[in-house]
């Protein structure tokens, strides 16, 4: 039991670090001086940074995942699914590095196709799903494509790290909601667009909560 508590601590404590300073710029030195332990036990628990990193996205991948679920379980209607959505965004992305996602494309080969495997499948999926709800209830509009719809949302997600077409005026959770809210309006009947608006005036009076 103690073993897995600190493999969590480990993957935890490393997370924290890559999101908040990106994943290139940290260090295994790094991450053993930031949870108190040796290298030598560091390096009991995860092979190399590779193995590590791949862990740690698989891990934010199902906690996304999870957060995904509650919202939509939560939800009274496919509208009000895309605002908690919303709120989703402001709680993960609060004080996310915009260079993860390009360290991972780049130096973390294994992790990467993990992140497009996770989009391609679980995020597009559940995405599409949620379009074609609203459709049939009469909140999104007749005429879109769901699955056209659902890739642009995801590139739209990879957009957002582009450091050069965002430089540093805004933070990454802001550039995200704006992107966010642009593709719902986008999608929305009138009657859609007068309940996301309810659901999201009254989300945007909410603190933001970290995991």
């Amino acid at each position: 039991m103690e073993e897995n508590g600190l493999k969590a601590r480990i993957l935890k404590g490393a997370e924290e670090l890559f999101m908040r300073y990106g994943i290139r710029s940290v260090s295994m030195d790094d991450i053993a001086r930031q949870l108190g332990i040796s290298k030598k036990t560091l390096y009991q628990h995860v092979a190399e940074k590779e193995e590590l990193v791949l862990e740690v996205a698989r891990l934010n991948f199902e906690r996304n995942k999870t957060l995904v679920e509650c919202a939509c379980n939560e939800a009274r209607n496919p509208v009000e699914k895309l605002a908690l959505l919303s709120m989703c965004i402001r709680t993960t992305l609060e004080s996310v590095n915009p260079s993860v996602l390009f360290d991972l494309q780049k130096f973390h080969p294994q992790a990467w196709k993990a992140w497009l495997d996770f989009k391609r499948g679980y995020l597009r999926e559940s995405i599409i799903g949620l379009l074609k709800d609203g459709m049939e209830q009469g909140y999104i509009r007749q005429e879109i494509d769901p699955e056209v719809m659902a890739v642009m949302r995801i590139e739209m997600v990879q957009l957002a790290f582009n450091s050069e077409l965002f430089p540093g005026n805004y933070t990454f959770a802001q550039i995200q909601e704006q992107l966010y809210d642009h593709f719902v309006y986008g999608l929305v009947t009138d009657k859609g667009r007068k309940l996301y608006q309810k659901y999201r005036s009254r989300i945007n009076q909410q603190p933001v909560t970290h995991l």
